[in-house]
């Protein structure tokens, strides 16, 4: 099938390689001539496993094709999916104006029928507007006769593992009330349905809702495991020891209930605003949403509490490591990253920050710049050297079994502060470390 993606971000590039690794012709349409130029030449933007080889193959294959030529991008394709950003605006909403600047282009230029699907996370309605958006586009044109339909068909990728998430999909939600739509939209997704149906098809606004309401979900989860986190340290409990008792109920499960320093990214936090102000615009009170963020806000600010009450007040001058900069491993993405707010609390305190992340030394690099009270190293042992005390943000693999005896020979105060609950308690106290995790006693 032939097909255009607008948006060559995160979103668009992953879903644009994988649906052109099943055979597909993909036209990619970006407005940023740059980014388009490096993706010709083979440079991927963004980390993400597996990524990288699945451009680069099918680029070559002529199967994925990158351009700024809008008129180009929306003649070639039946389907055209809209995969552009929509960033979060003052008041918490999504920002729809790439959405329906898209919407728009597609009513411009296109010259027969075509099926215009959304990808990006929009608020439910969104696709009225990019209706509304396309016929306005078209009378303009004088063209009311071309025939269009607009489809929701919201992603559900997790960084880190998005092109197996794409590859091997749980569920493929399509939102449309047009038996035509639909055929095509099978069609594109039949390689991915084999094993098993996995299309779940509905109507526009409940598939609008439904990724939303998949996200506030799982930040709910993770908000909640932090309470009790918080709490069981107060009780004098152990976290991971009740983590394990309820995630034995197949009815919770373990997916999602790691206690830790909150989430981060570009979906969780964005979206769950998002829907709390969709909520305050139809007169309707998210109060579990609302005390979602205000936890996970706060839980953002834990470790360096920690760090705090351990120095007893006193962190000028002190020098920190710290692990992982990344909002979760297997990416570069800091966006929103708890990391970011323990470095800013250490800074404002006037400590200084030896910093190590296996993917996000470059991203780090471009948000901060130049700065006296950062390094950036080129390991986590060289990070080590002559701080003051470990501080652990990322659950990256490579940290799970260090050096016990090199941290504690490199550190001036034999002190680990993990905000992922990496080690167990006992083994890194046999190691002449004191170690201070979240919900859990210390050894």
């Amino acid at each position: 099938m032939k097909l255009t993606v607008f948006g060559i971000g995160y979103v668009g590039l992953v879903q644009a390689a994988v649906l052109a690794e099943v055979g597909h012709d993909v036209v990619c349409v970006d407005v940023d001539a740059a980014k388009v130029e490096r993706l010709n030449q083979g440079f991927i933007p963004i980390f993400e496993p597996g990524l990288e080889a699945l451009v680069r193959d099918n680029h070559a294959a002529g199967r994925i094709v990158f351009t700024t030529d809008a008129s180009l991008a929306v003649r070639h394709g039946e389907i055209q999916m809209i995969a552009v950003g929509t960033p979060q605006g003052e008041d918490g909403s999504a920002d729809l104006k790439y959405v329906l600047s898209v919407a728009d282009a597609i009513g411009r230029e296109m010259a027969e029928a075509k099926i215009v699907v959304t990808k990006s996370t929009v608020p439910v309605g969104t696709a009225d507007k990019v209706r509304e958006t396309i016929a306005a586009a078209l009378k303009r044109r004088g063209r009311e006769e071309l025939s269009f339909d607009v489809v929701s068909n919201p992603e559900f990728l997790k960084e880190g593992s998005a092109v197996a998430d794409c590859m091997k999909p749980d569920r493929i939600i399509v939102g449309t009330e047009s038996e035509t739509a639909e055929a095509v939209m099978r069609e594109l997704y039949a390689p991915f349905n084999r094993n098993h149906e996995k299309m779940i098809v509905m109507d526009v606004r409940s598939a609008e809702f439904t990724k939303y309401a998949a996200n506030c979900m799982l930040a709910t989860k993770i908000s909640f495991m932090n309470e009790m986190a918080n709490l069981a340290e107060l009780l004098g409990a152990d976290i991971e020891e009740v983590r394990k008792g309820i995630g034995s109920d197949p009815r919770i499960g373990y997916h999602f209930i790691y206690p830790g320093l909150g989430y981060g990214g570009s979906c969780f936090p964005k979206d769950v605003r998002a829907l709390i102000r969709t909520a305050a615009d139809v007169g309707f009170a998210p109060v579990l949403l609302q005390s979602v963020e205000e936890r996970n806000n706060a839980q953002k600010a834990v470790l360096f509490d920690k760090v705090k009450n351990h120095f007893r007040g006193d962190l000028a001058g002190k020098t920190f490591a710290l692990w992982g900069l990344a909002f979760k491993p297997n990416t570069d993405d800091m966006r929103e990253a708890p990391a970011r707010v323990l470095m800013e609390a250490l800074w404002a305190e006037g400590a200084k920050v030896q910093a190590y992340d296996p993917e996000a030394m470059n991203e780090a690099q471009t948000i901060f710049g130049q700065r006296d009270d950062l390094m950036l190293c080129g390991t986590k042992e060289a990070a080590l050297r002559g701080a003051d005390a470990l501080l652990i943000a990322t659950e990256w693999k490579n940290f799970r079994a260090p050096s016990f005896e090199l941290i504690r020979e490199q550190l001036s105060t034999p002190v680990v502060f993990d905000g992922r609950n990496l080690y167990d308690p006992a083994v890194v106290a046999r190691h002449g470390l004191n170690y201070v995790s979240i919900g859990r006693k210390a050894a």
